[in-house]
């Protein structure tokens, strides 16, 4: 065997490695024919990923399409539909838009937020199970105050309401938990 047909040793840091672990987000590159004009459907396939935009992941991708890390740190923080830190199992989301604030969405904001033992700065419970957010708007008004749990929502909530659907979950989960064993 010559030397051009022997093969190097792997050292763990070579491209097929990289490729391994960030293999999702470099077939989403290839999708996109790594063409920086596509970063925001790009940003958006890998998170639908990962539930979010690690930042490992932001810079490979910056990397891999040629741009500055800069420009891409400042499409995924520019838009609100774009997450840097991972979320919980269930996003919780309660409206505060106008309609919603004036029926009372503060309270409910706060009983979910005392359940689950989370505030402003640390949204997402410690089990990685619930993640609380206040949103602008959620563009059902009609039924405000307005809270979403994934994509279920719930109209006219009351704090107590919002605690017990908090409640259900917390009930499912423990006995998909109690199953599983």
């Amino acid at each position: 065997m010559s030397l051009l047909e022997t093969k190097p040793q792997p050292t763990g840091n070579e491209p097929t490695s990289v490729g391994r672990q960030f293999k999702a987000v470099c077939a989403t590159l290839a999708k996109h024919g790594n063409q920086p004009a596509r970063l925001i459907p790009i940003l958006q396939a890998v998170q639908d990923e990962y539930d979010y935009l690690p930042q490992d992941v932001l810079n490979y991708i910056a990397t891999a399409l040629g741009v500055p890390p800069a420009r891409v740190f400042g499409v995924a923080t520019f838009y609100a539909h774009f997450a840097l830190e991972a979320k919980g199992k269930y996003v919780v989301r309660i409206c505060d838009g106008t309609a919603c604030h004036v029926k009372q969405s503060i309270p409910i904001l706060e009983a979910v937020r005392k359940k689950l033992k989370v505030t402003a700065e640390k949204k997402t419970t410690p089990d990685m199970l619930f993640t609380v957010e206040t949103v602008a708007c959620l563009g059902a008004c009609g039924l405000a105050p307005v809270m979403v749990v994934n994509d279920e929502v719930h109209g006219q909530v009351t704090p107590a309401a919002a605690v017990q659907i908090i409640e259900e979950i917390q009930k499912q989960e423990q006995a998909a938990k109690d199953g599983a064993k």
